[in-house]
């Protein structure tokens, strides 16, 4: 199964959207700064997951979640 995740930091305005096949360990990864991306932006909060059974079905929830339909469907949440 693979997971694709949107996270929203508690402190700033920003979501980050990935794919993972560990949500639990992804999360833990985020909020303790190993990710260059998201480290200045901790903590985080879940904001929306989906899973699917295979990587290229989450590839394209994940892209579309990347796209600008998909980050204002986020953040309508």
């Amino acid at each position: 199964m693979y997971t694709v995740y949107a996270i929203q930091s508690d402190n700033r305005n920003y979501i980050y959207v990935g794919l993972t096949n560990n949500l639990d360990r992804r999360l833990r990864e985020h909020n303790r700064g190993y990710n260059k991306t998201t480290a200045s932006y901790i903590p985080f909060l879940l904001l929306n997951d989906r899973e699917f059974a295979t990587r290229k079905e989450a590839r394209e929830y994940e892209k579309y979640l990347k796209s600008g339909a998909g980050k204002e469907f986020l953040k309508n949440k």
